[in-house]
């Protein structure tokens, strides 16, 4: 799944789907393990396929055997591998892509070590007025790399993984051109979903057959968003997180969480009874729920208001105070909860009637500055739902993916002007609308949705595209990659 996601692009659940599908067409082994070993008989194949394809020295004179470094790891099952190793390629389409990687790594496991040389190099010009130096490894042979390299979270620009050229003390390299350039140190990067996989590994929750519903379910739920292949916390997550954390702190530990998975294992190996397991659970857990649903909701929210405040009131460059309202000068901003969810608001109401959404960021600033003239009548506002944009009775509000820095009036009096029509369907002669609603960009025709990737499309997306994505949703129940397979036998009604 990490691979997947790394070199494919592939989420995690799409990755088990056609995973799913290559098991069941005998393409590859089970793919629900984490196991690392290969049966004698697959080992055997997978050197016979070396030797036939590399010259001899990418054959290792012994068969290689891994054991898994993974917490818990569920080997019942052998590594995913191709069940015929004679079979480089497969299939068709995302199929054939994910069967090349799992025969790719299976085959790489048997081949030869690389052999790497960690160089440093040194440049300095004619006159000995500058010294440039570059860290990295020289291939002196390629072994497995020939074949397959393990993809990575982020590009290495680290200079220990940088792959340098053959080079001699005192070449002389041809000088292409000098870039100076100033760098930062950034923050660690969001999760993407072959990372988080990785850190639920390392942290021992989870199993490879929860690992993709794990994630979808995170985003089904929209407690997270996927910006560039990176997890984006949403409101609701944050909020749900900060609760979890601030009322049953024990239930949401990666140690407790890694034990429970442990005592799971237990259960399903025939060790632990699951009705003792249970009972031990729900003695702890039933009182403390209890207790927290005697609080009143006001308690509540001061609770995740004092748990999110740095999050929502962050320090300022200035020193002043960050809950200070900008509006009335003298009131103190608060986390409050309404019918369409959190947001924060000035003590002084209703004398002073500031809020803005929950969070920071573009619609803090829009509120702040006050309203913006953007020219024909349009002005750019805030309010609790975020920024919006206003021509006299119209109204819309600013999708996440269209930064406030970037909003002109072009875009705002396309935002007005939706929903979109983009004309009648070939089939049913009714209308095809694209729009931005609560949950994002959408095609509706005859009370059936289509989700749109980016607002973009909403002005792009021509009748055919939009025939193509409403006929896909309706087969795939709007989630789904490709349409439904034939049956490979009818084995007639159950007894």
């Amino acid at each position: 799944q990490q691979e997947a996601a790394r070199k494919l692009g592939f989420a995690a659940s799409h990755t088990m789907r056609v995973a799913q599908q290559l098991y069941e067409d005998g393409l590859i082994t089970y793919m629900r393990t984490d196991g690392v070993q290969m049966a004698d008989e697959a080992i055997s194949a997978a050197r016979k396929a070396v030797a036939s394809r590399y010259d001899a020295g990418y054959l290792p004179d012994k068969p290689r055997h891994y054991a898994t470094k993974a917490k818990n790891a569920q080997e019942a099952h052998e590594a995913i591998r191709p069940t015929d190793f004679s079979k480089a390629r497969a299939a068709s389409g995302d199929h054939a892509r994910l069967y090349e990687l799992v025969y790719n790594r299976a085959l790489a496991s048997q081949m030869a070590s690389a052999r790497l040389e960690r160089t440093t190099v040194e440049l300095t010009d004619g006159a000995g007025r500058a010294t440039l130096r570059a860290t990295g490894q020289v291939v002196l042979f390629p072994g497995y790399l020939a074949l397959y390299e393990e993809g990575r979270d982020e590009k290495a620009e680290d200079e220990e993984g940088a792959r340098m050229p053959h080079l001699t003390r005192g070449d002389a390299p041809a000088k292409l051109g000098v870039d100076a350039v100033q760098s930062f140190t950034q923050p660690p990067p969001r999760y993407s979903e072959a990372s988080l996989v990785k850190r639920l590994e390392e942290l021992g929750i989870g199993r490879p057959s929860t690992y993709a519903a794990t994630l979808q379910t995170l985003k089904d739920r929209e407690y997270v968003r996927l910006e560039k292949n990176r997890f984006i916390p949403e409101e609701s997550g944050r909020l749900v997180t900060a609760f979890l954390e601030r009322f049953f702190p024990k239930y949401v530990s990666y140690d407790y969480t890694a034990e429970l998975e442990e005592e799971l294992d237990d259960v399903s190996g025939g060790r632990l009874d699951w009705q003792k397991l249970l009972e031990a659970f729900w003695r702890d857990f039933k009182p403390k729920a209890g207790e927290v649903m005697e609080q009143k909701p006001s308690e509540v929210t001061a609770a995740l208001d004092e748990f999110l405040s740095p999050f929502l009131f962050p320090d300022k460059d200035d020193g002043s105070d960050p809950r200070l309202c900008p509006n009335c000068g003298n009131g103190r901003l608060a986390l409050r909860g309404g019918k369409f969810g959190a947001f924060v608001a000035c003590s002084n109401y209703p004398d002073c009637k500031y809020t803005r959404k929950f969070g920071q960021g573009g619609a803090e600033e829009a509120a702040n500055d006050g309203p913006q003239e953007l020219g024909n009548g349009i002005v750019l506002k805030s309010g609790r739902f975020g920024p919006y944009v206003e021509q006299g009775d119209k109204r819309a509000s600013i999708p996440k993916d269209v930064p406030l820095g970037d909003l002109d009036l072009t875009m705002a009096e396309k935002l007005l002007t939706l929903p979109r029509p983009i004309g009648n369907h070939p089939e049913t002669g009714e209308p095809i609308v694209a729009s931005i609603g609560r949950y994002g960009p959408y095609l509706q025709h005859q009370g059936k949705y289509a989700r749109l990737t980016s607002t973009a499309e909403v002005f792009e997306t021509g009748m055919n595209a939009a025939v193509a994505k409403l006929a896909d949703a309706a087969n795939n129940g709007g989630r789904q990659r490709g349409g439904a397979r034939e049956p490979l036998a009818v084995l007639g009604a159950h007894p």
